[in-house]
């Protein structure tokens, strides 16, 4: 059975890793650079192995194209492309529609077309569908699922083989085409009575994290206005073995699915009537709190940081990966330079970010902890500059949240 995947990303790439050991496999994307690394075996997202990626392409059970036409024979088509937010942060569905219309102008012959990118509920049925049909110059039917991706970059506990998948298509045939497709590399399969519960989930899976980040943000400033700690008073309430769940302050949000998707939840409620007073709050509180942070430095710097040389600890997301997206660096940075500090930054692991490199651990009148990778000596951060705020509560000695 041949599979196309479009997008090879973090989600599109480790399902191809995956599935290429039962399936042929080819990987669409319309980045060049990225397609030609691949037919090489150079993986460009951590976790793939690139031996692992040159065995498959040896066994000619994998390739990457950006060509359409070559996705003509395929018998499964799986979109997994971003779903990023625009400018004025609202949900971004380009990419869906690039992937829509690739099908579309493509494939003439009926296939399997599985949605992993997160999504409102309703995207499949009345976006994906739809939208294949307008750009198609056949009558052609296809069959139609959903499977929302659950990939977190960088662990090692939990992969594409042992998190429990939803899924549920638009017809009964559909889901069993779906559960036959991932049975062959995933343990738990969790079907689903409609497509909109999956889509859903997915949502709210990571808008009841992202809320409950808002709420240990908030109380971080709380504590801090009491004069307690909030790590200690957070390890005293952890102490109860049920009815609470510890979360940690930090400086914000980062990555492809916590600052996002609850805007994709709050913005399909809203059309609908429905409140999202919660999930709106929650996003802000999280935005704010760089500025937070960065008024806390201020104010223990004399009241100002103009003309202070300010050097940022870890950029990517999370620590020990290099992703950047969405990462709460980015506003930590703005709001430094925008009080007149020389900022620069330190992370081996992300190397080049936004036009500029990491630079040495060393030598900054400032140093703020963003991200925390294990590579990352304390002690070099603590003598990187006599002030150093850690906002991730793993640097002992520094002043924090």
């Amino acid at each position: 059975m041949k599979v196309a995947i479009i997008g090879q990303g973090y989600v599109g790439l480790t399902i191809a890793a995956f599935a290429a050991e039962f399936f042929e496999i080819v990987g669409f994307d319309s980045n060049e650079k990225v397609v030609e690394k691949l037919n090489q075996g150079i993986s460009h997202i951590e976790g793939i192995d690139s031996a692992l990626l040159s065995s498959r392409i040896k066994s000619g059970m994998y390739k990457a194209t950006t060509r359409g036409e070559d996705l003509s024979q395929s018998d499964v088509i799986v979109i997994a492309v971003p779903t990023p937010l625009t400018k004025e942060r609202q949900p971004d569905l380009s990419f869906i529609d690039s992937a829509c219309k690739t099908i579309g102008q493509n494939i003439s012959n009926p296939v399997l077309v599985i949605n992993e990118s997160t999504s409102f509920p309703g995207t499949l049925r009345n976006f994906i569908k739809p939208a294949i049909r307008r750009y198609s110059s056949n009558n052609v039917e296809h069959l139609y699922a959903i499977s929302p991706e659950r990939v977190d970059p960088g662990r090692t506990d939990f992969n594409q083989e042992n998190t429990p998948r939803l899924y549920s298509g638009l017809t009964s045939e559909a889901s069993a085409k779906t559960r036959d497709f991932y049975s062959k590399f995933c343990d738990n399969l969790v079907e689903v009575s409609s497509p909109e519960v999956a889509e859903a989930a997915k949502l709210f899976e990571n808008t009841f994290r992202q809320v409950n980040i808002a709420l240990v943000n908030e109380f971080a400033q709380i504590a801090h206005a009491l004069g307690i700690s909030v790590y200690e008073t957070l390890d005293a309430a952890n102490t109860k073995p049920y009815g609470f769940m510890k979360f940690t302050p930090s400086a914000g949000v980062g990555g492809h699915c916590i600052p996002v998707d609850p805007t994709y939840l709050a913005a399909v409620a809203e059309e609908h009537g429905a409140p999202a007073t919660f999930i709106r709050r929650a996003n802000e509180v999280n935005l704010d709190m760089s500025k937070y942070i960065v008024n806390r430095i201020a104010s223990d710097n004399g009241g100002s940081l103009k003309g202070k040389s300010v050097l940022v600890v870890g950029v990517a997301y999370k620590p020990n990966v290099a992703d950047v997206r969405e990462t709460a660096a980015e506003l930590v940075i703005e709001h430094l330079r925008s009080q007149g500090a020389a900022v620069s930054w330190h992370d081996d692991v992300v190397g080049n970010w936004k036009g500029e490199s990491s630079v040495e651990l060393q030598g900054a009148d400032i140093a703020v902890v963003v991200t925390k990778h294990d590579s990352v000596d304390e002690k070099r951060i603590l003598a990187s500059a006599p002030y150093v705020f850690d906002t991730t509560g793993k640097v002992k000695g520094a002043k924090g949240l």
